[in-house]
């Protein structure tokens, strides 16, 4: 089985642009605090570069 990553959202998501937004509701995060388990791959590792700000990822 591939490796999974743990994607935590942070911060809200109110104040950033739209794109950074919808960034977020591709990982399936919509509600701070809430935790998804995301296969580890480069589309993903990429999803997370574009919001680090935002969430915390834990291996």
């Amino acid at each position: 089985m591939a490796e999974m990553i743990k994607i935590k959202l942070v911060r809200s998501t109110n104040s950033v642009p739209a794109k950074l937004r919808k960034v977020a509701e591709g990982l399936g995060l919509r509600k701070i605090d809430q935790v998804v388990t995301r296969p580890d791959n480069d589309a993903i590792r990429g999803m997370v570069a574009k919001i680090p700000h935002l969430v915390e990822v834990q291996q």
